[in-house]
């Protein structure tokens, strides 16, 4: 059975999103690809309602499965970390509004799944994506790619409606340790 996926590299400049139907046998075709950009000097509040207005319609002309979205572990740059969170808390609100299961991927996990090793550079993150997925050039720019590379993490990743049927990678095991960890933590 096949499954349309939506991958979101989310980001408030520049959010990816890449959208795959995974067909059984560990193949993937694309459905769409780009990269939402909002400049720098528009209000914050028209950038994130930009985007959610150009994802709920995604959302509404693809119907994916599933929503998966990167997700970030930690970054210096404290803006940039803001606007990957402002932008995955609306695609986290969009996915549930629109009753589809949504999937988190760590970075390493992506790059594993499409280049078979946690530490790929971007440049092998894009060669690997349009290999997969039978394309010419390398879609451009990177976050188009990364969302790419999302999805088809997540379509390969063995996820399946009934959790006794999920496959769980080491890396997702970590994540939800070190998220029962965080919970435990006493405030100050």
């Amino acid at each position: 059975m096949s499954r349309v996926i939506l991958g979101i590299d989310p980001g408030l400049t520049r959010c990816g999103v890449g959208i795959v139907r995974s067909i059984p046998g560990r193949k993937v075709e694309l459905v769409h690809v780009e990269t939402i950009a909002t400049p720098p000097e528009m209000e914050l509040s028209e950038r994130i309602g930009f985007i959610a207005d150009h994802l709920e319609a995604l959302l509404v002309t693809h119907q994916p499965e599933a929503v998966a979205i990167e997700r970030v572990f930690a970054q210096a740059n404290l803006s940039s970390v803001m606007g990957v969170a402002q932008i995955s808390g609306v695609a986290l609100y969009l996915a549930r509004k629109h009753q589809i299961e949504v999937h988190m991927h760590t970075p390493s996990e992506v790059k594993a799944a499409v280049t078979g090793s946690g530490r790929a550079q971007k440049a092998q993150i894009g060669s690997a994506v349009a290999k997969i997925l039978g394309l010419a050039d390398i879609p451009k720019p990177a976050d188009s790619a990364d969302a790419l590379a999302i999805a088809i993490c997540n379509a390969w990743k063995g996820f399946s409606a009934d959790p006794a049927r999920r496959v769980v990678t080491s890396a997702q095991e970590a994540w939800v340790k070190a998220e029962r960890v965080a919970t435990r933590r006493p405030r100050r």
